[in-house]
């Protein structure tokens, strides 16, 4: 009888999680193919909700594709870089040029290599919690160790620099900043940003600040780029076209170095040996990057009162205000809400079951909180991309599974009990 091996993956493998994606996305696909109509709420992708890139950015693409056929430099095309240096320089960040800025398949691409260029076995990097997830599984995935900073939702989800500097050991080599923050929309204060800032600086440690949001602000809140406050230690901050300019399958990212960069020599040589081992980006897209940054910054009309981001997000808020359940710190940036459920009503609630059951029985999808390395198991994200009418619809879906938890919690939780071991 012919027996095989079976094929196990990579033990670096073991502790990554991107729940996101993951198993509850894989059923929601799978009620799709059934004839079910889901309303996929667990990632922001502007695309699926119809919003659509500037026109102006995919005609750049157009006019110079004769000139992408061919692999570019590893850092990325000069034009772009140069403009990405120009935007860093005119919002305050000292000695930037092109010669500093990478471009990436995306952020997703750099996070790695950026990563994998720092760390050694064991190496310890502070990550927020919660996280975008990513980070946390990028740490991992090149031997260093995830130690996470406590974002609580009693402080507005806004860290306390005094508790994150008690985290740093002699192991700690970088601290992650994700402004404003995916999953729950806060936009860090300048006094908060000065002090991870100091933190860094004391410590030696290099700070990798995840500005992909950067220009996704609601009611007046005041983005602070980091690296106009990192003077003494190295600051990369990371951004690109996916969200603010709508186009999250151009896949273009970059990373630009500030501060201390002569002092960091040795480890962006590193950097650009990952970068040429890889070749180069995706050339096409990174002509969009010089009209993109250069051009109408269209973003503003969707955020503001009136712009359906906006409108968006104050639906979100509504409907949590109206609710017997749910809380909510509003979000002030990006396009999630990181909404919390009131354990006095619901004493027995878990996000996973939740988002579960809210799959099966309302056909949401939703990401549960624990998938953003959190401690507590009482929040759920949702992005605000959907239009105001979707999302009132959603959120009284929303509002019938938890009023059914609290009249019968154990039989409504038990209706999927047995679904929800197969995909623990």
């Amino acid at each position: 009888m012919n027996t095989e091996n079976p094929i196990k993956p990579s033990d670096s493998l073991r502790h990554v999680r991107y729940e996101i994606r993951g198993r509850l996305a894989r059923r929601a696909h799978e009620l799709q193919r059934l004839g079910y109509e889901i309303i996929s709420l667990n990632i922001g992708n502007p695309g699926a909700f119809g919003f659509r890139t500037p026109e102006t950015m995919r005609l750049a693409m157009i006019e110079n594709m004769p000139a992408s056929e061919g692999y570019c430099h590893q850092k990325g095309i000069f034009p772009a870089r140069e403009a990405i240096a120009m935007q860093q320089q005119e919002r305050g960040v000292q000695g930037v040029t092109a010669e500093e800025v990478f471009i990436g398949n995306g952020v997703s691409e750099l996070i790695d290599l950026c990563l994998r260029a720092l760390l050694n076995d064991g190496d310890e990097v502070l990550v927020p919690s919660p996280d975008y997830p990513l980070w946390t599984a990028a740490v991992t995935l090149n031997r260093g160790k995830a130690v996470h900073y406590p974002c609580r939702p009693e402080n507005g989800f806004v860290p306390d620099p005094q508790e994150v500097e008690r985290l740093v050991t002699p192991r700690t080599r970088a601290i992650v900043v994700i402004n404003p923050n995916n999953p729950t929309g806060a936009v860090y204060p300048r006094h908060v940003l000065e002090g991870l800032a100091r933190i860094a600086e004391r410590r030696g440690l290099v700070v990798f600040s995840d500005e992909i949001y950067d220009q996704i602000v609601y009611d007046g809140a005041q983005f602070v780029p980091m690296a106009t406050l990192v003077r003494d230690t190295l600051c990369a901050t990371m951004s690109g076209l996916s969200k603010v300019y709508r186009a999250c399958g151009y896949r273009v990212g970059w990373v630009a170095f500030s501060g201390k960069v002569r002092a960091a020599s040795d480890y962006l040589a590193g950097l650009e040996l990952l970068s040429s081992l890889r070749l180069c980006s995706n050339v096409p897209a990174q002509w969009a990057v010089q009209t993109a940054l250069g051009g109408y910054q269209s973003i503003r009309d969707l955020t503001a009162p009136g712009g359906r981001l906006y409108e968006s997000r104050q639906a979100i808020i509504n409907a949590v205000q109206s609710s017997r359940f749910l809380r909510l710190t509003p979000p002030a940036g990006a396009m999630y809400a990181f909404i919390g459920v009131d354990t006095t009503e619901l004493p027995d609630f878990d996000d996973h079951q939740f988002a579960l059951d809210l799959l099966e029985q309302k056909h949401v999808l939703v990401a549960p909180g624990v998938s953003f390395n959190v401690p507590y198991r009482t929040h759920f994200r949702v992005t605000n991309l959907p239009d105001s009418a979707m999302l009132r619809d959603v959120f009284g879906r929303i509002e019938e599974l938890l009023a059914a938890y609290a009249s019968a919690p154990r039989a409504v939780s038990g209706k999927v009990v047995e679904a929800a071991q197969r995909f623990k």
